[in-house]
């Protein structure tokens, strides 16, 4: 169990608890942060658009081309944009920092 730090759309910074085993959506989701996730985490909506810190980008690994094409078609695109979804937390992104990308 670790903790990731997510600012949401308020600019409120929250300390969530987060397990191995769910990605980061599923984590925001628990902490009934405003995630939608619509597609149920396959990468086919950007409802679970996030911001990663710079410190944190290369961390949590690379977009895949059918992530950073959604990223990208989501009109909120930033280098440093993932799909929460697509990003499974594990012991070595504790203490991740991400903040969620606007509402469309």
């Amino acid at each position: 169990m670790g903790k990731i730090f997510a600012t949401d759309r308020n600019g409120v910074e929250h300390e969530i608890e987060a397990r191995d085993g769910l990605n980061i959506m599923e984590v925001l989701r628990e902490a009934s942060l405003p995630v939608e996730g619509i597609c149920g985490g396959v990468c086919i909506c950007s409802t679970c658009h996030v911001y990663l810190d710079a410190n944190w980008q290369f961390k949590a690994g690379e977009r895949a081309e059918d992530e950073q094409v959604m990223v990208e078609d989501s009109g909120y695109y930033e280098e440093n944009s993932r799909l929460a979804c697509q990003i499974e937390y594990s012991e070595e992104l504790n203490g991740l920092r991400l903040t969620l990308a606007p509402e469309f």
